[in-house]
């Protein structure tokens, strides 16, 4: 699953510039650079992690997304996704650095938008889906990076093909909700890889090898019946 992101700035106002001269520029430019740092601060404190329990999680099906996009002849950025795909997270809110996630996809389910390239997709030159018909992650180390970012790593295994995949994350929101009686954690996750080395590069060159891949994802755990 390798960067997070986060953070806007306001900018100067462009009055003081048209009515003040260079010094009035200079002293809004150095209130803007001095608020930046006061932002991230603030936004960086306002994560609650204890509003997520520990405990043992499943992707909200309703709100989870896997894509991925690559370059195609230089021409343009086609962006694919899978439908159907399940995920657990077990969630150490003391230690999150000692949490673990799985991921189970359906690779039949890819889905291009177009009817005729899916179906090339699953045949032997890509997927093989008749073969291998699932792909799935494994983390085996969370790296703690920041207040709401670090870094999931793992093994991917597609069509039999394992290999250690480093995903950039990004904690964005924990809460209770009372519409599904559930504890809830938002996440998302980006990374790249070369698809030539997971056995799915046919056309490489002519297309390319490098995939970026996009992940956002809401678990969720029931609350414990009273």
């Amino acid at each position: 699953m390798t960067n997070p992101k986060l953070l806007l700035t306001a900018a100067a106002a462009v009055f003081v510039v048209a009515c003040g001269g260079q010094d009035a520029t200079a002293a809004s430019q150095a209130e803007a650079a001095k608020a930046k740092p006061e932002a991230a601060s603030t936004e960086a404190g306002d994560v609650d992690l204890s509003a997520a329990p520990s405990g043992s999680y499943s992707a909200d099906q309703g709100h989870r997304y896997i894509t991925f996009h690559y370059n195609h002849q230089g021409l343009s950025s086609p962006f694919l996704r899978w439908r159907e795909w399940d995920a657990t997270l077990d969630w150490n809110a003391d230690d999150p650095s000692k949490s673990g996630v799985e991921v189970t996809i359906d690779a039949s389910s890819i889905d291009s938008g177009v009817d005729k390239f899916d179906d090339h997709l699953k045949s032997a030159d890509f997927f093989d889906v008749e073969n291998f018909p699932t792909i799935t992650f494994k983390s085996t180390s969370i790296d703690v990076t920041g207040p709401r970012s670090g870094v999931i790593s793992g093994d991917l295994t597609v069509k039999d093909i394992t290999k250690p995949v480093s995903f950039e994350a990004t904690f964005n929101k924990a809460t209770f909700s009372d519409r599904a009686k559930a504890h809830k954690i938002g996440f998302s996750g980006k990374t790249k890889l070369m698809r030539s080395d997971l056995g799915v590069g046919a056309y490489v060159p002519f297309v390319g090898d490098e995939v970026t891949v996009i992940i956002e994802t809401e678990f969720e755990m029931p609350a414990a019946s009273e």
